[in-house]
C-alpha cells in the first residue's frame, strides 16, 4: 500500500491492519472478521474503541433513566459530583487505614444523619454506609433479632420462634430478611382504603416473640407515610398492659431525607424513644447516583456489640458491620458532597421543588376524568393512581404500554393481598423530573387517551405482567 505524502500519522499507523466490518474502520487488532461471541470468551482481544462501541450500542436499547417514572433512583447530579465520583471510583472503601479521609467523610455523614434524625446525643448514635437500603434494613432487622435473643434467652432456640410484624406494602428486602434470618413473617394485609400499614393492627400481632415493628416512611406502593408515633404510642400500651417492649424500625428508604425538610412537624424519628434504628437510601432521596445507604441506630445499645467485627486488617483494627466487604467509595463521598453544598435550606428546595411537581402533575392527571387518585404526591413526591369505574375500553396496563411506546416508563402493577383487585400507575418525581418534563408527560398522555378510548376492551397480557412490580 503507498501513501501521498500529506498522510496523516493515523492513516500511517493503521498500514496493513484489517478493516473493522461493524463500523468501517481500521482495527489494529486482528480478528474482527465476525462479531465477538456473546456468551463466551472470545479468542482475543478487540480495540478498546471497538469494545466500547459494541457495548455502548447495546445499551442504546435500555430505557432513559431521566424518563423512567418507576425508579426512585437518582437519575441526575450536577457535574461536579460526577467528576468527584470518578476519582473516588478506585478506592475501596472497606480499607479505612488506607483511604482514612474517605472513612472520615463516611462518620461525617453519619453524624449529620444522627442530627438530622434527632438523635438523643447525636455524638453517641452508631451507624455506616451500606450499598443502599436492602442491606441496611438487613442489619437493622439483625439487631432486632439479636436484641430479642439477649432478652429471651431461656426459651430461644428451643421454644420459642421470633417474628416481625409489618405491613403488606413493605419492600422485598424484609421478606428476603425474614427468609435469611428464620424470623416469621407476620404481615398487616391491605383492607378497603387503608393502604399501609395501622397502629390498631400492628400492635393485634405483637406478642412475646416479636423482635420488632417495621414502619415505613414513604410506601412504594402510593407513597403515603406510615404513622409512626401513633405505632409507637400503640407499642407502648403493649408494654404497659403486656410487659413486652417492642422497638421500631423505621424504613425511611425515601422519606427520612423528605420529611426532616418539609414535614418538620411530623414526629417519627429519634425522637420516639421506641425508634431503635432508622434506614434511608442515599441513592433515593439523598441525592446520589446508586447505589449508597445509611443504616443508624439511635445508641450504642440498640446495636449489640456482638454483631460487630474487629477485623486486623491491612495493619489496622477495622470495626465493621456490614454484610458487604469491598465497594467503592465514590457514593459516599458524593454522599458528604451533596451534604455540603445543599445544606438544610437547599435540601428543603430541592425536595419542595419535587414535592411541587408530583402534585402539580397528579392535578392534572385526576383533571382528565379518566383516572381517580389513590395519593396527591403530598407526602413522598410520589402518587399512585387507576383508571375509574366507568372506563371499560381499557385499563392500567394499557396506559403503561403506550406510554412507553413514548419513552416514558410507568409502572402499572396489583396491590397486595385482599386487594389484589385493585390495579394502579405509579409515577415516582426525582430531582431533575422538571414542571417542563411533567408538562411533555400530561401532553402525551393526553394525545393517547383517544386512542385508548377507541378501543373495544383492554389488551389481554400474561396473568404475570399483572402482579410485576419492582421497588
Amino acid at each position: 500500500m503507498t501513501l501521498h505524502k500529506g498522510a496523516s500519522a493515523s492513516d500511517r499507523k493503521h498500514i496493513g491492519h484489517p478493516v473493522n466490518p461493524f463500523y468501517g474502520e481500521a482495527d489494529p487488532v486482528a480478528g474482527m472478521e465476525s462479531a465477538p461471541p456473546r456468551h463466551t470468551l472470545p479468542d482475543g482481544p478487540v480495540s478498546p474503541r471497538t469494545a466500547y462501541q459494541f457495548v455502548h450500542d447495546e445499551l442504546m436499547l435500555d430505557g432513559n433513566s431521566r424518563l423512567n417514572l418507576a425508579t426512585f433512583v437518582t437519575t441526575w447530579m450536577e457535574p461536579q459530583a460526577g467528576v468527584l465520583m470518578a476519582e473516588c471510583r478506585d478506592k475501596n472503601m472497606i480499607d479505612k487505614d488506607e483511604y482514612p479521609r474517605t472513612a472520615e467523610l463516611e462518620k461525617r455523614c453519619v453524624a449529620m444523619l444522627a442530627d438530622l434524625w434527632h438523635a438523643p446525643v447525636p455524638s453517641e448514635a452508631v451507624g455506616c454506609s451500606t450499598t443502599g437500603s436492602s442491606e441496611a434494613c438487613m442489619l437493622a432487622g439483625m439487631a432486632l433479632k439479636r436484641r430479642w435473643m439477649q432478652r429471651n434467652k431461656d426459651r430461644y432456640p428451643g421454644r420459642a420462634r421470633p417474628n416481625l410484624v409489618m405491613g403488606a406494602n413493605v419492600q422485598v428486602c424484609w421478606e428476603k430478611f425474614c427468609n435469611f434470618w428464620e424470623v416469621e413473617a407476620r404481615m398487616v394485609p391491605m383492607e378497603g382504603d387503608r393502604f399501609h400499614l395501622d397502629a390498631a393492627s400492628a400492635a393485634g400481632l405483637c406478642d412475646e416473640n416479636t423482635i420488632g415493628v417495621v414502619a415505613i416512611l414513604g410506601s412504594t406502593f402510593d407513597g403515603s407515610y406510615e404513622p409512626v408515633a401513633e405505632i409507637c404510642a400503640a407499642l407502648d400500651t403493649v408494654h404497659k398492659e403486656k410487659g413486652w417492649d417492642i422497638p421500631v424500625h423505621v424504613d425511611g428508604a425515601s422519606g427520612a431525607m423528605i420529611a426532616p425538610f418539609l414535614d418538620p412537624d411530623v414526629v417519627w424519628d429519634f425522637r420516639l424513644p421506641r425508634v431503635a434504628s432508622i434506614n434511608t437510601s442515599g441513592h433515593k432521596y439523598g441525592l446520589v447516583y446508586p447505589g449508597v445507604g445509611w443504616a443508624l441506630w439511635r445508641d450504642a445499645e440498640a446495636l449489640p456489640e456482638e454483631l460487630v467485627f474487629r477485623v486486623n486488617y491491612l495493619g489496622g483494627d477495622m470495626p465493621t458491620f456490614a454484610l458487604n466487604f469491598s465497594r467503592p467509595g465514590a457514593q459516599v463521598a458524593a454522599q458528604y458532597y451533596t451534604f455540603l453544598r445543599l445544606g438544610r435550606s437547599g435540601f428543603r428546595a430541592v425536595q419542595q421543588a419535587t414535592r411541587d411537581v408530583a402534585r402539580s402533575l397528579a392535578e392534572r392527571i385526576g383533571a382528565l376524568g379518566d383516572f381517580r387518585l389513590l395519593t396527591q404526591g403530598d407526602q413522598l413526591p410520589v402518587f399512585a393512581f387507576t383508571t375509574t369505574d366507568d372506563v371499560t375500553a381499557f385499563d392500567v396496563f394499557d396506559v403503561s404500554r403506550r406510554m412507553k411506546e413514548r419513552g416514558w416508563l410507568i409502572p402499572a402493577y396489583t396491590f397486595p393481598p385482599k386487594r389484589e383487585d385493585l390495579s394502579v400507575l405509579r409515577v415516582v418525581c426525582r430531582n431533575g423530573f422538571s414542571m417542563d418534563l411533567a408538562d411533555l408527560f400530561i401532553a402525551d398522555l393526553e394525545a393517547l387517551l383517544p386512542e385508548l378510548r377507541q378501543q373495544s376492551e383492554p389488551l389481554q397480557r400474561p396473568a404475570e405482567v399483572a402482579t410485576a412490580f419492582h421497588h
